[in-house]
């Protein structure tokens, strides 16, 4: 049960990270309430208002048609104009940052609800324009609905223009920054929270059994609580062998199990896990990591030559590592009697390093600015140990050697080459 409710969530998520889901159900919205007014003007609510209120209601018809008219082309053109907007950013977010940025971008839920907020005012023109009778007269007008549809013009005028606004601030690198930098750190937050404090005795699986993938994707998540629903009465232990982000291909191996149990266990393991063909920094933090290393390198490609970007992309990729400091590799999902049941495999801080470091130091490591700074990420990193492994010291100065070794090969000047050979020193009196 615990399977089928994750798959059903994660379905609802994915569609709402959907360009279309928040614009189509506010659309719905102001299409029922078009058939709403409708059912209310039958109701004589202009005649109503017109002996009370007159000045409420749009007693002539040309007028009330003229009006509706020109909200509905006016409402085109707005859309047309917000919709390539949004295109343009996407390009350009796509050609200047890195194509990965671009789930984050679609996903923006302010501009999916101005963009449903559009639709639906011009769904209810068009209804109410259709509901006017051609030898209507002020009784039989839908004035009430004609004054409506001038307020909703009114705020959509006034969403057009947040949306200008949010459209500009978007399209700048260090909000995009500043976004992936926050999720992913939210992220972290979590998983350092609810991670068990205490060292596993996790037996060794390699000779357990081996089940396989049934479908191809990126291994987007995992319901552990489901997974432990599923064996919690065959008494048995879960080794999940992908980690999240990992493309698996179909065959592949998959998780291991202690022994052979019930087919229907096994059914309800499998359909604990969600594999997708893109990625999202909710729920992999990994992402990020590859986000802000693809937006520096490109920062610094001859065609952009930006490296205060790249420093900047830097400085968000020093306090992300400084979290990363703070969480082990190895992940488990505890029973009630605190005895791990499933391990998880997840992107050791070694790999994820390394990644990150291969790529800086390959695009990199000609500028002595760019060089200083990841030096300077790695003391930062040397000087947090206190709450990180001890192992994570040696993969970071490890990893300033490799820096050192490449930018020595890469830099002639002999001041450069002095004050970065002087920084290695402080590096490793640090990691002593």
């Amino acid at each position: 049960m615990k399977a089928i409710l994750h798959r059903v969530l994660n379905y609802i998520y994915k569609l709402e990270s959907n360009i279309a889901f928040y614009p189509s159900l506010i659309s719905l919205g102001g299409f029922l309430f078009a058939f709403l007014m409708y059912y209310v003007e039958h109701l004589h609510v202009s005649k109503y208002l017109v002996e009370h209120v007159p000045w409420l209601v749009i007693n002539n018809v040309e007028t009330a048609r003229t009006i509706l008219t020109t909200f509905i082309a006016g409402l085109i053109s707005i859309m047309v104009f917000s919709f390539s907007m949004v295109m343009i950013l996407l390009n350009q977010a796509s050609s200047n940052f890195s194509p990965r940025v671009l789930p984050g971008l679609i996903s923006n839920r302010r501009h999916q609800v101005i963009l449903g907020i559009y639709n639906s005012c011009l769904l209810y023109c068009i209804f109410t324009l259709i509901s006017i009778e051609p030898t209507g007269d002020k009784y039989q007008l839908p004035g009430f609905s004609v004054l409506l549809a001038i307020v909703f013009m009114t705020f959509c005028l006034g969403a057009f223009i947040y949306f200008i606004h949010s459209i500009s601030q978007e399209i700048q690198i260090s909000n995009i920054m500043s976004v992936i930098f926050n999720t992913a750190k939210n992220r972290l937050n979590t998983l350092v929270e609810f991670e068990k404090t205490g060292e596993s005795s996790f037996p060794n699986s390699a000779h357990w059994l081996v089940l396989k993938s049934k479908t191809s994707g990126y291994m987007e998540d995992v319901s552990l609580s489901a997974v432990f629903e599923a064996v919690k009465d065959h008494g048995v232990k879960v080794d999940i062998m992908v980690y999240k982000g990992e493309y698996v291909f179909k065959g592949n191996p998959l998780f291991r199990i202690e022994r052979k149990i019930k087919s229907d266990a096994i059914d309800s393991i499998f359909s604990a896990f969600n594999f997708s063909k893109s990625e999202f920094i909710e729920d992999n933090y990994v992402l990020a990591f590859k986000q802000l290393t693809e937006i520096a390198v490109k920062a610094m490609s001859p065609g952009i030559n930006d490296p205060g970007t790249a420093i900047n992309a830097i400085d968000y990729l020093t306090e992300l590592f400084l979290m990363r400091m703070r969480k082990k590799d190895k992940s488990y999902y505890f029973n009630a009697s605190g005895v791990a049941i499933v391990h998880l495999k997840s992107t050791s801080f070694k790999v994820l390093l390394y990644e990150v470091m291969g790529a800086l130091r390959t695009y990199c490591k000609h500028d002595i600015v760019i060089v200083q700074k990841l030096l300077g990420m790695f003391e930062h990193m040397l000087q947090h140990t206190d709450t990180a492994e001890e192992s994570y010291k040696n993969m970071a100065l490890r990893e300033a050697e490799n820096l050192y070794e490449d930018a020595s090969s890469a830099i002639s000047n002999k001041a450069d080459l002095e004050g970065i050979t002087k920084r290695l020193g402080i590096l490793k009196h640090i990691a002593v």
